[in-house]
């Protein structure tokens, strides 16, 4: 039964590495949760376009507050050459020993990845609403992202939230509406839900944002992270 999320985990990196390769898109890794669920790391990493250099970014996040904690990001540009084919991957491995003391002191363990739900993969057409269940708790859920952006071009800015409608194995529904619905981010063109990943103890979900951004040299993705407690 442990094998499933680092097989998940395994299954996502590949396919955001490929995905990398073919755009500035940056890879997103789960670096893991604490036991309790409260904490999660994770990391994008990837070779800026622009400027040819690797970079790589960690944050910690506090689920039930689902804001970072303090002192829990990082972030770097490094200038050592890299050749082609190259992931920006050095890059995360670098930046995770400056993270170290952090992971540790939240009891952060890079083997707990918690349950992986949903998964939007490249081939897909990205949805509005999802409708999803979990095999292993019984419950249901059905996520609705709703989105606007303004301007265009460099102008160009969205927001988004996702609202929420679990239901247990018995029936009963819990509705949560996660994110920043009035906040707009400055040249991010669109959203999509790419992941969603239930914390270890089953008692908190994790959805990955994939953050799509026009540039002058053409797409760009970054990912965030919208969190919630049951």
């Amino acid at each position: 039964m442990r094998r499933r999320p680092f097989s998940a985990f395994l299954a996502v990196f590949l396919i955001a590495a490929a995905y990398g390769a073919a755009a500035d898109a940056a890879i997103f890794t789960n670096l893991g949760f604490s036991e309790d669920g409260r904490f999660l790391m994770f990391s994008q990493h990837g070779i800026e376009r622009t400027s040819g250099q690797a970079y790589a970014e960690i944050y910690t996040v506090d689920v039930p507050a689902n804001q970072f904690v303090a002192s829990g990001v990082f972030r770097q540009r490094f200038s050592e050459p890299v050749s082609a084919g190259q992931t920006g991957h050095a890059a995360l491995l670098t930046l995770l020993r400056e993270a170290e003391s952090v992971r540790s002191s939240r009891g952060i363990s890079h083997f707990l990845q918690g349950r992986l739900v949903y998964l939007l993969l490249n081939n897909e057409e990205p949805r509005s609403e999802i409708t999803f269940r979990d095999f292993v708790g019984g419950d249901s859920y059905h996520v609705r992202l709703t989105q606007e952006s303004q301007g265009s071009g460099a102008d160009v800015r969205a927001r988004f939230h996702i609202d929420l409608t679990r239901t247990s194995a018995a029936g009963r529904s819990h509705e949560y509406r996660i994110g920043l619905p009035d906040r707009f981010r400055d040249g991010v063109r669109s959203y999509r839900v790419r992941q969603a990943i239930l914390t270890p103890d089953g008692n908190g979900m994790v959805f990955v944002i994939e953050m799509e951004r026009r540039t002058d040299t053409g797409i760009s993705i970054r990912y965030m992270v919208e969190t919630v407690r049951f």
